[in-house]
């Protein structure tokens, strides 16, 4: 089974990430010539109308195939360069397309057509897991209620009067809806706060002052934070939100997601968070696993999370990543023409090694992981 919801996780994703640059490339009016999901061998393909959809041997990808992809923009400049010399040009098939290859042509079209293609893959990665978050707390997220498990001695929570099984309804007249938004409140505090519980069916609101303390943040650096001195009971419910909360609470899970996989990156380029954390295939493959034992709304929650990863990654400045693309259309704007083909080539092969040597890292670590130090 493992292996089966491997596949579907990646599936899902991988489609959703496609069909973002397919639909965005359609709509434009550019051909597609392919849309395959995995790369390598075919198993299965069918034509509809100008394209022809694939399912590939190896899973771990997926592309569209764009007509006139990567070449003929760059021909034509070599064909004017022939033209100001007073020099024919050697037979090209490609600088001789017909006006209505030239109108569905891909590199034929404005750098903004491109870069709406390229960035549309990344981006429904993120508009999918924000719609799917907002789906979940719809339908049913599980979440950590607010409810105090521990109050600690001489800290300004047991100070204030707060016990052992308070349910935190609401912070500076902010509603708490899970404990995530209370850690959220006292993280930002930076004076007085008044913080209203329920206690035996009755509302009580408390006052207290939160003591700045030493701890570790995700990325292990040791940190100041405001602390009031209480630990969560661990009060875990599935909960369904109306449609307003539903979009709050989804947007701010989409925001925080893509604010610390951002920060992880950064961190990881930093040195601070170790290479040994990447993780690969059989890392997604156990998370995606266990996601699923623990029920429905566990995976899904998994599946958005990953697919913001996705999004991200792809946007980062790498050849062969749609942030590569997105950087050789950027400079185009600059120089007012395509980067050389040679120069694009070059970049290529190496943003191509560079991704070959994280995922060897990401198996090795994987290795490490689950098969070694077990």
């Amino acid at each position: 089974m493992i292996f089966l919801y491997f596949i579907l996780v990646l599936g899902i994703l991988i489609f959703v990430h496609e069909l973002g640059h397919f639909l965005v490339a359609k709509w434009l009016g550019i051909r597609v010539e392919k849309f395959s999901l995995g790369f390598g061998p075919k198993l299965i393909g069918w034509h509809w109308g100008d394209t022809e959809y694939l399912l590939s041997a190896f899973p771990l990808g997926g592309y569209v195939k764009l007509f006139g992809e990567g070449g003929f923009e760059e021909n034509e400049m070599i064909e004017k360069d022939y033209e100001l010399a007073g020099e024919q040009l050697p037979q090209r098939p490609e600088s001789h397309l017909s006006d209505e290859d030239r109108a569905q042509s891909f590199s034929h079209r404005p750098v903004w057509h491109r870069m709406a293609v390229v960035i549309a893959g990344p981006a429904f990665n993120m508009g999918f897991a924000w719609m799917l978050l907002i789906i979940l707390y719809l339908a049913g997220m599980p979440i950590m209620k607010a409810t105090i498990g521990e109050v600690f001695k001489d800290k300004p929570a047991a100070r204030a009067g707060l016990q052992a099984g308070d349910l935190i309804t609401a912070v500076n007249g902010r509603a708490i809806l899970q404990w995530e938004d209370f850690s959220a409140e006292m993280g930002k505090a930076k004076s007085e706060v008044a913080i209203t519980i329920m206690r035996k069916e009755q509302s009580i609101t408390l006052r207290m002052t939160p003591e700045l303390s030493d701890a570790k943040n995700l990325f292990g650096e040791t940190i100041q934070k405001p602390i009031v001195g209480v630990s969560p009971a661990y009060d875990v419910v599935t909960q369904r939100f109306g449609l307003v909360n539903a979009l709050q609470l989804g947007n701010a899970k989409a925001v925080e997601v893509t604010r610390l996989t951002v920060l992880s990156l950064v961190k990881l380029f930093q040195g601070v968070v170790p290479l040994k954390t990447v993780g690969g295939p059989i890392m997604i493959a156990d998370m995606a696993n266990k996601a699923a034992e623990s029920g429905g709304a566990t995976f899904f929650l998994l599946l958005a999370v990953v697919s913001i990863n996705l999004g991200i990654l792809n946007l980062l400045p790498v050849p062969v990543l749609d942030g590569g693309h997105l950087m050789f259309y950027t400079v185009e704007l600059i120089i007012r023409r395509p980067v050389p083909q040679k120069a694009r080539e070059y970049a290529q092969q190496a943003g191509m090694l560079l991704l070959i040597g994280l995922m060897v890292l990401a198996f090795y670590n994987d290795i490490m992981r689950y098969f070694i130090s077990n």
